[in-house]
């Protein structure tokens, strides 16, 4: 195990933004360390996000990863032989991280009947969240169902 916590490493903005959050997002899309071409699907699904909606897409942006991170979720305790299921609040960092992957995910699973091209899966998915819709919402609420009813096992939280 690790002898003391790693720092965290302070990102640099994205460039056309100047936002932390798209900057882990398009970290997060990069596939084997092409950052130029994440970069450009994620701007051209931004792109689409403000023809189709006709609103500024990084505040869409930020809606659909604050709609879609989870408040609580369930980890594994074990307590004289069972292993319980303890509803936990989600810290802030973590929060992010499973938003963003929850988006990523949703719209890379997105059928290619309607749409052509991750950027437009991506834009979709992210207007669904912004308006409480969509399989990343979905996983959420799927998260905030098994918490609560687990909550019976909420005494066992270390």
């Amino acid at each position: 195990m690790r002898s003391k916590k790693a720092p965290d490493r302070i990102l640099p903005l994205d460039p056309i933004y100047g936002s932390r959050i798209l900057s882990r997002f398009i970290n997060k899309v990069m596939k084997d360390g092409k950052r130029s071409t994440a970069q450009s699907v994620v701007y051209k699904a931004m792109e689409a996000i403000k023809e189709q909606s006709k609103q500024e897409p990084l505040s869409v942006f930020e809606k659909a990863i604050a709609n879609v991170a989870p408040k609580m979720e369930v980890r594994p305790r074990r307590v004289g032989g069972a292993s319980y299921q303890v509803p936990v609040e989600v810290r802030g960092d973590r929060k992010e991280a499973l938003a963003i992957r929850w988006l990523i995910s949703a719209a890379r699973s997105r059928s290619n009947a309607a749409f052509h091209g991750f950027d437009k899966k991506l834009a979709a998915e992210l207007m669904d969240a912004a308006n409480n819709a969509g399989s990343a919402m979905k996983k959420k609420e799927d998260m905030q169902k098994t918490a609560n009813a687990n909550r019976a096992f909420a005494h066992f939280r270390w």
